[in-house]
């Protein structure tokens, strides 16, 4: 029986949701992805569930097979490299105690967390630090014969520094390495053994592939202090070619502790460190996008986010670069409380219309908060079981299902029938992605989205994304001299704090400057990615360009800019502020608009399947009378004709040229095709197709509304 566990839960899911597509992973303790057993379980399930009509998307991450990969590629786990100063003692021996930790997060599951293996000294430095920081000059290697340390197990290490007359008076960093029981990111055999786990799958009806939240080893902390850096070998060697030569286990003393006179020099050593980091992070996300899709086909998804903490912050920098723009997949993704402004870039990023949010709460309210949200913000929800919850897993999932917000799930399918199209924000924050990650530089931890909250809570929803995307197919300059991520076209940009930028992004913001969009520039810009002097600024002109002092002066500057351009206001976000970090989260009741022109009025505030929606409003010039629930949208060609209409619940629209009564409420939508040709679609109406509707066209789909589980087990 426990070896079908899986058939209760996808029966349920089949017969009480709208969902067709379901991701999962096997984080276990009793075997590996890659073992017989664990593939024979997982064949019989994903089988199972396409016999009732639901795909799987799969992780088959190397992480869940770290024994695996350790047994066939010992030499190749992932090391940290710990730095820790002490003054050499002038009466005996020095000693210094260095222990190191296992990791964990919730990425393992009941799988053993990622151990510390071992523990090694690699390397001494002596020197003499004054006020203004070391000297340079008195930076010395300890050899083998002047230091011994001896480790206890794989976590401690005992380094003592015997009494020398040379060394007295000065500090010690002493460098020790942590090894720990997962692939080293930047591993020789790593993107062949990925791929070598995906073709083990091909034979399976998956959907597609899932990878989740990749990166380093968990780092809750963000490093403040700065004292530890991922190492391995391979990455050592990947450091020494893109710095011509340079010892990355020297560079992190420099990074560490900065040296008297080397501040430029230090600087230009994180920048390549971190995009060296973020740049092998993206290769592995990209390879195994493209793997998934030589084995699955084109049509395959490869799911799901590549965020982590998931804001875009220090423990983000470490963990992948913030590579979350980088991370190949078709859907923009992310989960839990992404900010919305990096949820709607990755959506005109990657150019499919929605962004999908995993979601999970301990309750069932932020359920539908998430969802009516999400929906007036461009959005989705990607349903992730309760968590924590006191019962099984099964039982977790299984309890979404009585849920009405899965009515409300269905009813958004209406929208998704007349638009391809993502939330229109007329306004990018666009942060230089260097002076973010750089912490011996004023921009550290700071992209920008305090400036993209405050527009968002003025009514003009905000992209928010970096620099690193100058340079890619999605982001341009269009025809008309407008800036564009995807199909979204700026009225306004922010370029935030870009020092460190080079001369790509110049260029880029030299054309711009001369277009239709208006440039704002917020901080200095006086050195390029290697810390040299680079004074960018007095180089951009144009009649849009505008330079701000700060945050509040820029949103003030864009507001004036846009209102001049004609930009209409929709319904503003409400501004959250916790210490630094910023959001705008977008009410469960309001309006939008998409970049196609379509309007969207979502209610949802007070019922998870919508509230009533009776009322008038103005669209591109039209007066609309609508009386429906939880979903209205309707857009208008250019003669004036209603062009595509969506309700939820609707019993009566009235506008020019559209006059429709029903006698009962229907979820119905329609739209006008390129060739005139009008479709439409009915959800959860059994009967022959209300007389108010062939009117407007004899092609109508019908989609069933799934009956909530507690509605069906009480029959």
């Amino acid at each position: 029986m426990v070896a079908e566990a899986y058939k209760s839960f996808l029966d349920a899911a089949a017969a009480h949701s709208p969902y067709t597509l379901l991701s999962t992973a096997a984080r276990i303790s009793k075997g590996e992805i890659v073992e017989p057993q664990v593939f024979e379980q997982m064949h019989k399930a994903v089988s199972y569930a396409h016999t009732l009509g639901l795909r799987i998307a799969l992780e088959v991450d190397l992480r869940v097979a770290r024994a695996a990969f350790r047994a066939r590629y010992p030499d190749e786990q992932q090391e940290e490299l710990v730095l820790k100063t002490v003054e050499l003692s002038t009466s005996g021996p020095t000693v210094m105690i260095i222990k190191g930790d296992d990791l964990a997060d919730h990425m393992v599951g009941s799988a053993p967390p990622f151990l510390c293996l071992t523990i090694r000294l690699v390397r001494a430095y002596s020197f003499v630090r004054g006020r203004d920081g070391i000297d340079p000059a008195t930076v010395h290697e300890i050899g083998a014969s002047g230091i011994h340390a001896v480790a206890d197990g794989p976590k401690k290490l005992t380094v003592t520094i015997p009494s020398q007359s040379g060394l007295a008076g000065r500090s010690v960093c002493v460098i020790a390495s942590h090894g720990y029981f997962t692939p080293d990111v930047f591993a020789p055999h790593l993107l062949s053994f990925q791929r070598e786990i995906i073709r083990q799958y091909a034979g399976l009806p998956l959907a597609g592939v899932m990878k989740d939240e990749w990166g380093f080893p968990p780092d809750h902390t963000g490093n403040p202090a700065h004292d530890r850096y991922w190492y391995s070998p391979a990455l050592a060697q990947a450091y020494s070619k893109r710095t011509d030569g340079r010892d990355l286990v020297r560079d992190t003393l420099l990074m560490f502790t900065g040296e008297r006179g080397r501040e430029r020099e230090r600087q230009a050593a994180i920048n390549r460190y971190r995009d060296l980091c973020r740049q092998r992070n993206a290769a592995v996300e990209d390879d195994f996008y493209r793997a998934g899709k030589e084995t699955f086909g084109t049509n395959s998804l490869i799911v799901t986010h590549a965020t982590w903490t998931p804001y875009p912050g220090v423990q983000e920098f470490r963990k992948n670069g913030l590579d979350w723009w980088d991370a190949t997949r078709d859907i923009g993704q992310c989960d839990e409380s992404t900010p919305y402004p990096c949820r709607t870039s990755l959506a005109k990023h990657w150019g499919f219309p929605l962004w999908y949010n995993q979601f999970y709460a301990s309750t069932l309210k932020p359920y539908a908060r998430e969802l009516w949200a999400n929906a007036l913000s461009g959005g989705r929800l990607n349903v992730h079981q309760l968590y924590p919850h006191s019962g099984t897993f099964e039982e977790s999932c299984i309890e979404l299902l009585r849920q009405p917000f899965m009515l409300g799930i269905a009813r958004l399918r209406m929208l998704d029938f007349i638009t391809r199209a993502p939330l229109d924000c007329p306004v990018a924050v666009i942060f230089g992605h260097a002076s973010a990650m750089n912490w011996a530089a004023p921009g550290y931890d700071d992209v920008g989205l305090g400036v993209a909250a405050e527009l968002c809570g003025s009514g003009y929803p905000a992209d928010l994304f970096p620099t690193s995307l100058i340079g890619t197919p999605a982001l341009r300059i269009d025809d008309d001299g407008f800036v564009c991520l995807g199909v979204q076209r700026y009225h306004a940009v922010v370029l935030y704090h870009p020092e460190f930028e080079g001369k790509a992004t110049l260029e880029f913001f030299q054309q711009a400057a001369k277009g239709k969009t208006s440039v704002f520039v917020v901080g200095d810009w006086t050195r390029d990615f290697d810390a040299q002097p680079f004074e960018a600024l007095p180089q951009l002109s144009g009649a849009k360009l505008h330079s701000s002092s700060n945050t509040a002066a820029c949103v003030a500057a864009v507001r004036q800019a846009l209102e001049t351009a004609g930009v209409k206001r929709v319904t503003a976000w409400s501004v959250q502020q916790t210490g630094t970090s910023f959001d705008a989260l977008p009410p469960m009741d309001g309006n939008s608009r998409l970049t196609d022109g379509t309007y969207i009025r979502i209610a949802g505030a007070k019922n998870a399947e919508g509230d009533p929606i009776n009322e008038i409003f103005a669209c591109q010039g039209h007066s609309v009378a609508v009386d429906a629930t939880g979903l209205v949208a309707i857009r208008f060609s250019a003669n004036g004709n209603v062009a595509a209409f969506a309700a939820g619940g609707l019993k009566s629209i009235r506008t020019d040229g559209l006059k429709i009564a029903l006698p009962e409420r229907i979820d119905f939508a329609f739209r006008t095709e390129a060739d005139g040709r009008v479709r439409g679609v009915i959800q959860g109406w059994a009967g022959p197709v209300p007389d108010a509707l062939p009117a407007i066209t004899s092609d109508w789909q019908r989609l069933s509304v799934p009956l909530l589980l507690s509605a069906a087990a009480a029959k």
